[in-house]
């Protein structure tokens, strides 16, 4: 897989050597097992997979590339490039501006864009009508395209299943810039139906096979599927694709059910024709990091610390896997680290921020599981662990202990 050039203060002198020493040891990335950095008193374990992705690389590199080769021009970023502030805040101080929130609303005014000024698409996509109208403007969409070659790659099997009259399921939170993004290239040629969880998919199982009225679809789903869609007639041949930073076990979940659903319906003899195979959707990313993850679950630690973006959707998951375990806080970086006694963490099923104290134990050595999503830099992971020992007294030199487990 290709390196991209993106900017230094991205990398990371302490994590970056410890991804390099696994990539050595496993250059096949087939050992999920975690990795140890035992600082004495502290103690941190690292996911198999975490921080930057392939598709956040690409959309940095590009990004960066237009600032450097357009002095004097407007650049304009469609919306959050990524879902971190980080990212986000070091971009806007380079005088870009976004036209766009996160939820598509408007910061500015669509006439103050004029041909000449470019405009970057984020890593999300975005959807056929905002490419459209960039286009009368007379901006070309694809100039400055940062979209995720794995969003591309759901946009296109969802081509495929409506070129073979299937109605696509998209499993996504209706509001993300990708699901939009892909609910709007997939109704370009098929019909459509975004389903948020498993809960909303039995129910339009149900829908399928006769044990609810159809007048329940459109109570269920609303705006979130075609418009014109019938569900007697379009709800006979089905595939599945995601916004590809939900939970890849999750999709995977939904498309089984619905495959027996429709194997219910039309036995076994007809199912190809009712049901298609579209595992081949899932991010290699998203999965990777979400088996890394699990793979902590087998570990002994005292507490998580999660680092990314508070809107960030595949860290959300991160989240949400840990929390089965341990004491897990989700944070932006080092500055939510407010003592050792109290910190500022994001309490994401309520979408709130909270305080809690004593949240540092005080037993020693004390093991903390510290990890990130694929949107958050490397270098935010450094500054954490360096502020979690500043707490704590008789640690090891973080370099030094880098230096010991890897090698000089």
């Amino acid at each position: 897989m290709r390196s991209f050039d993106i900017p230094t203060h991205y990398r990371s002198d302490l994590i970056g050597r410890l991804k390099a020493f696994r990539k050595i040891q496993d250059p096949k990335k087939k050992d999920l097992s975690p990795t140890l950095l035992d600082l004495g008193p502290v103690r941190f374990v690292f996911a198999r997979h975490f921080g930057f992705c392939y598709g956040v690389e690409n959309a940095i590199e590009i990004s960066y590339k237009a600032l450097e080769e357009n002095p004097g021009k407007r650049i304009f970023l469609l919306s959050q490039m990524i879902h971190n502030p980080e990212v986000n805040a070091d971009l806007e101080s380079h005088g870009l501006r976004f036209i766009q929130d996160t939820h598509g609303e408007m910061l500015m005014d669509w006439n103050e864009i004029t041909k000449d000024d470019i405009v970057i698409i984020p890593a999300f996509g975005t959807t056929i009508e905002t490419e459209n109208r960039l286009k009368a403007i007379g901006i070309d969409p694809l100039m400055h395209n940062t979209t995720c070659p794995f969003v591309e790659k759901v946009w296109k099997r969802s081509a495929q299943l409506g070129l073979q009259d299937h109605t696509v399921v998209i499993h996504g939170k209706a509001a993300h810039e990708e699901t939009r993004a892909t609910f709007s290239h997939t109704a370009q040629g098929a019909p459509a139906v975004i389903v948020k969880d498993m809960a909303e998919t039995i129910e339009l199982g149900r829908i399928v096979t006769g044990e609810l009225p159809l007048e329940r679809f459109h109570e269920l789903f609303g705006e979130r599927c075609t418009p014109g869609f019938d569900p007697a007639t379009q709800l006979d041949r089905i595939g599945v694709v995601n916004q590809t930073t939900m939970l890849a076990t999750e999709t995977q979940a939904i498309a089984d059910h619905l495959k027996q659903v429709m194997l219910k319906k039309y036995g076994e003899a007809d199912l190809k024709s009712h049901f298609a195979d579209t595992r081949d959707t899932l991010c290699y990313a998203t999965n990777d990091n979400q088996d890394a993850t699990n793979e902590l679950l087998k570990a002994d630690a005292d507490l998580a610390l999660v680092v990314g973006g508070y809107n960030s959707s595949n860290t959300s998951h991160l989240v949400e896997l840990l929390e089965q375990k341990f004491p897990t806080f989700f944070i932006n970086g080092e500055k939510e680290l407010l003592s050792a006694t109290e910190i500022e963490h994001f309490n994401y099923p309520k979408h709130e921020l909270e305080r809690t104290s004593n949240w540092l134990p005080s037993k020693r050595p004390l093991t903390i599981i510290l990890t990130s999503g694929a949107s958050c830099p490397d270098t935010l992971l450094d500054r954490v662990m360096v502020k979690v020992l500043g707490f704590v007294e008789g640690v090891k030199d973080p370099v030094e202990g880098v230096e010991e487990l890897v090698g000089r």
